[in-house]
Protein backbone atom coordinates (compact mmCIF):
# COMPACT_ATOMS: atom_id res chain seq x y z
CA UNK A 1 0.00 0.00 0.00
CA UNK A 2 1.85 3.30 -1.27
CA UNK A 3 0.97 6.60 -0.45
CA UNK A 4 -1.61 6.92 -3.42
CA UNK A 5 -3.99 4.40 -1.88
CA UNK A 6 -4.04 5.72 1.71
CA UNK A 7 -5.18 9.15 -0.25
CA UNK A 8 -7.97 6.93 -1.47
CA UNK A 9 -8.48 5.51 1.41
CA UNK A 10 -8.81 8.78 3.50
CA UNK A 11 -11.32 10.61 1.26
CA UNK A 12 -13.50 7.44 1.12
CA UNK A 13 -13.65 7.07 5.03
CA UNK A 14 -14.99 11.03 4.69
CA UNK A 15 -17.10 10.75 1.77
CA UNK A 16 -17.86 7.10 0.81
CA UNK A 17 -20.49 7.58 -1.87
CA UNK A 18 -18.01 9.62 -4.45
CA UNK A 19 -18.19 8.33 -7.74
CA UNK A 20 -14.18 7.28 -9.43
CA UNK A 21 -14.40 10.18 -11.41
CA UNK A 22 -14.69 12.32 -8.27
CA UNK A 23 -11.86 10.25 -6.25
CA UNK A 24 -9.41 10.28 -8.95
CA UNK A 25 -9.76 13.81 -8.96
CA UNK A 26 -9.53 13.70 -5.20
CA UNK A 27 -6.12 11.84 -4.98
CA UNK A 28 -4.48 12.82 -8.37
CA UNK A 29 -5.56 10.13 -10.68
CA UNK A 30 -6.59 9.59 -14.11
CA UNK A 31 -10.03 7.59 -13.57
CA UNK A 32 -8.79 3.91 -14.76
CA UNK A 33 -5.64 3.54 -12.21
CA UNK A 34 -8.22 4.64 -9.44
CA UNK A 35 -10.66 2.16 -10.22
CA UNK A 36 -8.14 -0.79 -10.69
CA UNK A 37 -6.61 1.04 -7.17
CA UNK A 38 -10.01 0.95 -5.54
CA UNK A 39 -11.04 -2.29 -6.95
CA UNK A 40 -7.66 -4.12 -5.08
CA UNK A 41 -8.36 -2.50 -1.62
CA UNK A 42 -12.19 -4.16 -1.47
CA UNK A 43 -10.55 -7.58 -2.90
CA UNK A 44 -7.91 -7.18 -0.62
CA UNK A 45 -10.00 -6.74 2.53
CA UNK A 46 -8.76 -3.34 3.40
CA UNK A 47 -12.10 -2.05 2.59
CA UNK A 48 -14.65 -4.52 4.32
CA UNK A 49 -17.74 -2.37 2.62
CA UNK A 50 -19.66 0.85 2.33
CA UNK A 51 -22.72 1.94 4.74
CA UNK A 52 -24.68 5.21 5.34
CA UNK A 53 -24.51 6.41 8.81
CA UNK A 54 -27.66 7.03 10.64
CA UNK A 55 -28.76 9.87 12.71
CA UNK A 56 -30.07 7.89 15.96
CA UNK A 57 -32.42 10.24 17.20
CA UNK A 58 -34.04 10.59 13.79
CA UNK A 59 -34.71 6.67 14.34
CA UNK A 60 -36.26 7.52 17.84
CA UNK A 61 -32.72 5.18 19.18
CA UNK A 62 -31.51 8.75 21.51
CA UNK A 63 -30.48 6.72 24.74
CA UNK A 64 -26.92 4.90 24.76
CA UNK A 65 -25.21 3.03 27.17
CA UNK A 66 -22.44 0.72 27.68
CA UNK A 67 -22.70 -2.51 29.33
CA UNK A 68 -19.25 -4.21 31.51
CA UNK A 69 -21.05 -7.77 31.16
CA UNK A 70 -18.91 -10.08 34.13
CA UNK A 71 -18.90 -13.76 32.86
CA UNK A 72 -19.42 -16.64 35.49
CA UNK A 73 -17.03 -19.21 33.75
CA UNK A 74 -14.62 -18.44 30.61
CA UNK A 75 -15.00 -22.16 28.91
CA UNK A 76 -14.68 -22.30 25.50
CA UNK A 77 -18.83 -23.24 24.68
CA UNK A 78 -20.33 -20.82 27.44
CA UNK A 79 -18.26 -17.85 25.41
CA UNK A 80 -19.24 -19.35 22.15
CA UNK A 81 -22.82 -19.42 23.23
CA UNK A 82 -22.60 -15.69 24.81
CA UNK A 83 -20.69 -14.15 21.46
CA UNK A 84 -23.53 -16.14 19.21
CA UNK A 85 -26.67 -14.80 21.33
CA UNK A 86 -25.35 -10.99 21.69
CA UNK A 87 -25.14 -10.80 18.52
CA UNK A 88 -28.70 -11.53 17.64
CA UNK A 89 -29.65 -8.54 19.97
CA UNK A 90 -30.15 -5.53 17.24
CA UNK A 91 -29.52 -2.96 19.70
CA UNK A 92 -26.35 -4.36 20.47
CA UNK A 93 -24.21 -2.11 18.31
CA UNK A 94 -20.93 -3.37 19.85
CA UNK A 95 -19.63 -5.81 21.75
CA UNK A 96 -16.14 -6.22 22.41
CA UNK A 97 -14.11 -9.17 24.48
CA UNK A 98 -11.86 -7.56 27.09
CA UNK A 99 -8.93 -9.08 29.26
CA UNK A 100 -9.40 -8.56 32.63
CA UNK A 101 -12.71 -7.85 34.48
CA UNK A 102 -14.74 -7.40 33.26
CA UNK A 103 -15.02 -9.86 30.00
CA UNK A 104 -17.32 -7.67 27.82
CA UNK A 105 -18.17 -4.21 26.50
CA UNK A 106 -21.21 -3.78 25.19
CA UNK A 107 -22.21 -0.66 23.28
CA UNK A 108 -26.49 -0.66 23.17
CA UNK A 109 -29.02 2.16 22.07
CA UNK A 110 -32.40 1.81 22.62
CA UNK A 111 -35.42 4.40 22.46
CA UNK A 112 -35.26 5.28 26.24
CA UNK A 113 -34.17 3.94 29.65
CA UNK A 114 -37.14 2.20 30.50
CA UNK A 115 -36.39 0.02 26.97
CA UNK A 116 -32.94 -0.05 28.17
CA UNK A 117 -33.78 -1.42 31.02
CA UNK A 118 -36.28 -4.09 29.67
CA UNK A 119 -33.90 -4.80 27.28
CA UNK A 120 -31.06 -5.33 29.96
CA UNK A 121 -33.30 -7.46 31.99
CA UNK A 122 -35.52 -9.40 30.03
CA UNK A 123 -32.61 -9.86 27.34
CA UNK A 124 -28.91 -8.81 28.35
CA UNK A 125 -28.34 -10.36 31.81
CA UNK A 126 -30.39 -13.81 30.60
CA UNK A 127 -27.75 -14.27 28.03
CA UNK A 128 -25.31 -17.71 28.66
CA UNK A 129 -22.92 -17.25 31.30
CA UNK A 130 -23.45 -13.89 32.02
CA UNK A 131 -22.76 -13.70 35.88
CA UNK A 132 -23.03 -9.59 36.41
CA UNK A 133 -23.89 -6.74 34.56
CA UNK A 134 -22.57 -3.17 34.94
CA UNK A 135 -23.95 0.05 33.59
CA UNK A 136 -23.47 3.51 32.76
CA UNK A 137 -25.25 5.72 30.53
CA UNK A 138 -23.50 7.44 27.70
CA UNK A 139 -23.98 11.50 28.54
CA UNK A 140 -22.10 12.75 25.62
CA UNK A 141 -20.42 11.59 22.43
CA UNK A 142 -16.60 13.49 22.00
CA UNK A 143 -15.30 11.47 19.44
CA UNK A 144 -17.84 9.35 17.15
CA UNK A 145 -17.08 6.72 14.31
CA UNK A 146 -13.50 8.54 13.18
CA UNK A 147 -12.13 7.49 10.09
CA UNK A 148 -8.99 5.29 11.00
CA UNK A 149 -5.96 7.35 10.08
CA UNK A 150 -4.71 6.57 6.83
Amino acid sequence: MDAIDRAILAVLQHEGRLSVTDLAARVQLSVSPCHRRLRDLERSGVITGYRAVLDREALGLGFEAVVFITMQQADRATIAAFEEAVAQIPFVIEAQRLFGDPDFLLRVVSRDLPAFQQLLDDRIASLPGVQRTRSTMVMKHVVRDRPLPA
